[in-house]
């Protein structure tokens, strides 16, 4: 990070020490967007709030892709307002998405909130907090396209040992229940240069593992007409000394090419994990949601990957209940399902996005029978779920250890991770930190995770170094605390997407 020497920027020298916290709902790109907020902040002089403590400023990374977005977030200024009003100096600042779509009304609805920035310019933070801190009234500034490529900014990663990398922001496609192209504007792609370049600087760093985003992650190149090089980057980062696993979401099945399942098939640092959005089943709602593939290509596309890869766990997000969707049109989409055969999947029941044009179709499924659609779908799921994990009984895994992964670690006496295809695993006891590798073999299957309780070996890795030396540092609490993926790794669990739900 660069020092910030603008006075603008920076807290006065008695309000030095003022602390901040980061709130973030939604997809990776907005927990990465956070790492960035919080680099922000601390460049600018503040400094984390100690884990418990309320923060001088607290910054509200929000998600608008689902319908209790909004009430999530007025709930929580609901709860924080009283605590302002007793707390001098305290500031409140809105951005992300829904500060995005919601602009001035959050204001109006909540005028105890200091600030709110949009998508497009969350470098603007720590200027628009010493504003409203001057003028005593609430700065909002909403860009309508974007000002600064988010990676360009200082970050506070959460991880040593594993790293979000955005090689594009944006969206150019039209899903019609989708909200995200609108706040997030058309795509935008950075130089490969500069994204391998980040990743080595990571790897310098310890990182063993990096995710690499975008709305849709497989169109890169759009912006400067190169339409095989999401693979051609793939398999640069395979070149990387260091970098021992290389992941990506979320991927559009109309843009995904066979160059792209060659270049993970061929390169041995692309993990043989695939998340997939499929959306339904059903080739009139697919129509209807105007996602530019059908059931037919979707599944071809699967038969492919696992004819590169055997191995590859692939996961995907559904939609239950769009607008018009029949009972015919569900059965269309268990079908799929039973086909596919997804290791998991993030399933969703349908709800109105004012903005979109699906808010205002015909035949709006009544909410009783998306309900009742949903619990079949996830039920089904869930035994698939189960059957693919029982099949990885007696397999030898290498894990990478992570922190937060297992919530019940300290009770069991168990150490939690991922397996190379992404799946949670805990693994016995053993001498390893966050960030090494603990060799195990598969010992029990439940439908969300597995458990390795035959240790066989365990490789310390400068990752764990970095983690080690980061707990010597300092402490000064959580920079970002997240409404989705756990700190600590970028990767989806089954509560939540592990993308805008939109791709």
């Amino acid at each position: 990070m660069t020092a910030t020497t603008n006075a603008a920027t920076t807290p006065r020298a008695e309000d030095a020490t003022r602390t901040y916290e980061v709130r973030t709902y939604g997809c990776q790109m907005n927990v990465h967007d956070s790492e960035r907020l919080a680099g922000l902040l601390e460049d600018a002089g503040y400094v984390r709030a100690p884990e418990g403590e309320t923060a001088d400023v607290v910054v509200f990374n929000t998600c608008a892709v689902r319908e209790n977005a909004d009430n999530r977030l007025y709930g929580n200024l609901g709860h924080l307002r009283p605590i302002k009003t007793a707390r001098e100096g305290m500031q409140i600042a809105v951005g992300g998405c829904l500060a995005q779509k919601d602009q001035g009304e959050i204001v109006r609805r909540a005028p105890w909130v200091d600030v709110v920035f949009g998508t497009h310019n969350i470098g603007s933070l720590p200027v628009l907090l010493e504003r409203a801190r001057i003028a005593q009234e609430a700065q909002v500034e909403i860009k309508d396209s974007l000002e600064t490529f988010p990676s360009t900014l200082p970050t506070r990663r959460e991880s040593p040992y594993a790293a979000w990398v955005a090689i594009s922001v944006g969206c150019n496609n039209t899903c019609t229940f989708c909200i995200v192209p609108s706040l997030r504007g058309k795509e935008k792609d950075r130089r490969p240069g500069d994204v391998l370049a980040e990743v080595r600087t990571l790897v310098d760093q310890g990182v063993l593992e990096v995710t690499l985003l975008g709305q849709n992650v497989n169109t890169y190149g759009v912006e400067f007409g190169d339409r095989l090089a999401f693979g051609k980057l793939l398999r640069a980062c395979g070149e990387i000394d260091g970098l021992e696993r290389v992941r990506f979401t979320s991927p559009h099945p109309a843009a995904f090419t066979d160059d792209v399942i060659d270049a993970m098939a061929e390169t041995p640092n692309v993990m043989h994990q695939l998340h997939m959005p499929l959306q339904s089943g059903s080739d009139r709602v697919l129509k209807a949601m105007r996602r530019s593939y059908r059931s037919e290509r979707y599944l071809g596309i699967l038969d492919r990957v696992r004819a590169a890869m055997p191995d590859a766990a692939i996961s995907t997000d559904i939609i239950v209940g769009f607008p018009g969707e029949t009972e015919e049109d569900f059965q269309q989409t268990l079908e799929v399902v039973r086909q596919a055969r997804f290791a998991n999947a993030f399933t969703f029941q349908y709800s109105i996005r004012p903005g979109t044009p699906a808010a205002t179709m015909a035949d709006q499924v009544p909410k009783e029978v998306v309900q009742e659609r949903y619990e079949r779908l996830v039920a089904l799921q869930d035994e698939i779920s189960w059957a693919e994990n029982r099949a990885q009984a007696g397999r030898t895994l290498e894990v990478l250890i992570a922190e937060g992964e297992g919530r019940k670690d300290d009770a069991t006496h168990r150490l939690s991770g991922r397996a190379a295809d992404n799946r949670l695993v805990h693994v016995a006891a053993a001498d390893a930190r966050p960030g090494d590798m603990v060799t195990a073999e598969v010992t029990y299957a439940a439908p969300h995770h597995l458990v390795a309780d035959k240790v066989l070996s365990v490789r310390r890795t400068r990752a764990g170094d970095a983690w080690e030396a980061r707990q010597g540092a300092p402490e000064r609490g959580r920079a970002v605390s997240l409404g989705m993926p756990t700190v600590g790794r970028p990767a989806p669990t089954p509560a939540d997407p592990p993308a805008c739900s939109a791709v």
